[in-house]
């Protein structure tokens, strides 16, 4: 039976550490400026791009992973003796997932898995740990990717959104959208559900409130028994103070899992700005 290579791509927001620590390969992707471009976590890191958007007075558009990148890294791991799972962002958010399909075909390879994480964020890192575990337990590539497909849809990411600016400039937001959320201080939660974002709650306030509202969700999943009891995640894009509350939240409690807090990417954050924060686990 082959090695087996994990692969994803820098929306996972796993950070350089835990990339390392489970051996997986992260791809990066691209962060355009009109006059220069980045690749995410690269030559780029999170604080950084906030410093060039106030700069530029610009707000980037991103890009994802092109074929020939993905081309050359599945040859790489190919020629080593390798089967290869990616996973990387939801198919409907980016063309990643469409540029991995196309790279595997060119590559004509029947041990090359292509699986769409139908999320963002660590809500993909979430994904790609359970993996590395199968792996780590001698699984073959074709029994953890059967494994990953029923985890898919059971991962919960919620991410409350301290400005509506980047929405608002993303255009995902309409100018009145943004003038009333800002009268009435909305403090939008968004759901990852399905490979999709929506609004899931709009709670009227202080950040704080957004965040008891996530914390809520949590808990009550896990009071129930409805939470893998593995890991969840707190991820934010510069959200230190947030970033803390929840954490203290959450260990008052939760004495049986890891919680992990991580820093969301450039890619993430240029689309829902600085002091978004989520909570990302999985549920049974």
């Amino acid at each position: 039976m082959n090695k087996v290579k994990i692969i994803t791509d820098s929306t996972c927001d796993m950070g350089a550490d835990l990339a390392k620590k489970y051996d997986v390969e992260v791809l990066p992707l691209y962060v355009n400026f009109t006059d220069e471009s980045f690749k995410d976590g690269v030559n780029i890191s999170t604080e950084e791009l906030y410093k060039l958007v106030e700069k530029k007075n610009e707000l980037p558009k991103t890009a994802a992973i092109d074929i020939v990148t993905l081309d050359e890294t599945f040859k790489k791991w190919l020629d080593q003796g390798y089967d290869i799972i990616f996973t990387g962002i939801s198919k409907s958010m980016s063309r990643t997932y469409e540029n991995a399909v196309m790279a595997k075909d060119e590559l004509e390879a029947n041990n090359i898995y292509i699986v769409d994480s139908k999320n963002l964020s660590t809500g993909i890192a979430l994904t790609v740990l359970k993996a590395c575990k199968y792996r780590d337990e001698g699984l073959s590539a074709k029994e953890i990717v059967d494994k990953m497909l029923e985890i898919t849809d059971k991962v919960k990411a919620q991410f409350g959104i301290e400005t509506m600016d980047y929405l608002h400039k993303g255009g995902r937001c309409s100018s009145v959208a943004k003038l009333f959320g800002t009268i009435l201080k909305i403090k939008p939660i968004i759901f990852v559900r399905d490979g999709k974002m929506s609004v899931g709650m709009k709670p009227i306030g202080k950040m704080k409130v957004a965040l008891d509202k996530m914390i809520d969700m949590f808990l009550t999943d896990y009071r129930n028994g409805n939470v893998d009891r593995d890991k969840v995640f707190i991820t934010h894009s510069i959200a230190i103070e947030s970033e803390k509350y929840i954490r203290e939240r959450l260990e008052a409690e939760v004495k049986d899992m890891e919680i992990i807090s991580t820093v969301a990417g450039c890619v993430i954050s240029s689309h829902c700005g600085k002091g978004t924060i989520g909570i990302l686990y999985i549920t049974k």
